[in-house]
């Protein structure tokens, strides 16, 4: 499941955004394809502004010496991308404090603490969080110290973080990641298409991979062509003494790269579509069929074979069959990409390999009366030898486990049920309701 999030928001890491400008330094560019033409046109066919006709995007009245520099920014990046803006985006600038505070009340607002407490569970289930640990402040702590910079589409607003007071490397191609996002806000439905989907988790990490991805790749090719040396150098140097490396370092595996797959995956797959489907056209074809899945983001083969999720089925009244008083608290996926995360951080032996079989997954978590509770991983693979390695890997991992666990065969060759519960009576009632048990 995704790290529960403020939705609106498309975010940029800051200690991804220095990471790959950094590596924008070593190359004049990050592909050997040829640049798109400045002249390409948008793919909406509605008039549009040029980025000069454009009305200025500055939250006050008074243009300041900013502006005419994001004004400068937001041109080369309408050209580099080939789509105009439509519409002014406004723009503000956050202090850290300001930064802070922004995204835990952004944060309570948009995460239900029910689902919250569902995802908190289904974490610690399987020994991805700490037992004392809190979801929603180590959430709120890694965004309060991990982010550069977002863009919120509800407010057709762009945020930028400036720590120093100033418009320096950070907050230039910052901007440049950001004013993308709206370009896409403007020429796509991918952000309103997912807006309350709160139980598909793996489909919003692959949606995620594809707009953070292209704006990933645009800000490494404009800063690329824009910046100077000496600019570079900042920007290594802010990243050799950014604290928020040290914070990501410190976050329990599951936050940490949820939070920074879709820059990191979400780059090289978009990058490998820029450089197969001629430049920008290729990546804009991403928005007409977006991929459905992490495994298509990780396996890109997959995606162009249109391999989808396998469809996981339990019975409409496994709650009841449980037993009184039980109810669904959680119905949501997982995916190939979070149950790598998984094996990988607990030592599963060939932890990304037994994850690359992935099929299709659900993921359950149920409460039951007093402090009663069990989450269900079920997971069906691509053949029965893809399952065996899965199972070989975590296998050992779920007997380690502090809590009563069984990983079950999924009543197929090919599936397996990871079942976790708060005792061993509940263990057994879930297995039993599902058709596992014994």
């Amino acid at each position: 499941m995704t790290v529960p999030r403020v939705r609106h928001d498309r975010l940029t890491v800051l200690a991804t955004v220095l990471l790959v400008a950094v590596a924008a330094c070593n190359s004049a560019s990050p592909t050997p394809s040829p640049e798109p033409s400045p002249t390409a046109p948008p793919p909406s066919a509605a008039a549009v502004p040029s980025p000069s006709e454009a009305p200025s995007a500055a939250s006050s009245s008074e243009p300041t010496a900013a502006d005419s520099v994001y004004d400068e920014i937001e041109q080369e990046v309408a050209t580099l991308r080939g789509l105009q803006p439509t519409e002014t985006v406004a723009r503000k600038t956050l202090d850290a404090a300001q930064l802070a505070a922004e995204m835990e009340k952004l944060y309570h607002e948009e995460s239900p603490p029910e689902l919250v407490a569902a995802n908190e569970r289904f974490y610690k289930s399987l020994d991805l969080l700490p037992p004392d640990a809190s979801l929603g402040d180590l959430t709120v702590e890694m965004l309060s110290g991990g982010v550069a910079g977002y863009y919120r589409d509800d407010q057709k607003t762009l945020y930028v973080v400036s720590r120093s007071g100033e418009v320096g490397a950070n907050e230039k191609i910052t901007f440049a990641h950001e004013f993308n996002h709206a370009l896409q806000d403007q020429h796509f439905t991918i952000f309103k298409d997912q807006e309350g989907v709160t139980n598909r988790s793996d489909w919003l990490l692959a949606r995620q991979a594809v707009y953070e991805g292209d704006s990933s790749l645009l800000m490494t090719l404009w800063a690329s062509e824009n910046f100077t040396p000496a600019e570079f150098q900042d920007l290594l140097a802010q990243g050799l003494n950014d604290p928020s490396s040290a914070m990501l370092e410190r976050m329990p595996a599951i936050l940490r790269e949820t939070l920074l797959y879709p820059y990191t995956t979400g780059l090289s797959f978009t990058q490998g579509q820029y450089i197969s489907g001629g430049g920008w056209a290729g990546v804009d074809a991403l928005y007409a069929n977006v991929p459905e899945t992490t495994e298509q983001i990780l396996h890109p083969e997959k995606y162009r074979a249109g391999e989808g999720p396998v469809e996981i089925r339990v019975p409409d009244d496994l709650t009841a069959q449980i037993g009184p008083d039980w109810k669904l608290a959680l119905d949501d996926t997982f995916g190939e990409f979070q149950t790598g995360v998984w094996l990988r951080d607990a030592g599963a032996a060939n932890a990304t390999d037994a994850a690359a079989g992935w099929g299709g997954d659900r993921v359950l978590v149920l409460d039951g009366p007093g402090d009663a509770w069990a989450t269900v991983l079920a997971s069906e693979w691509d053949t029965a030898a893809d399952a065996a390695e899965f199972e070989a890997a975590a296998g050992p991992l779920v007997e380690a486990l502090d809590d009563p666990a069984a990983l079950l065969p999924g009543g197929t060759d090919t599936g397996r049920w990871v079942v976790v519960a708060s005792n061993d009576d509940v263990l057994e009632a879930v297995a039993g309701s599902i058709g596992l048990a014994g």
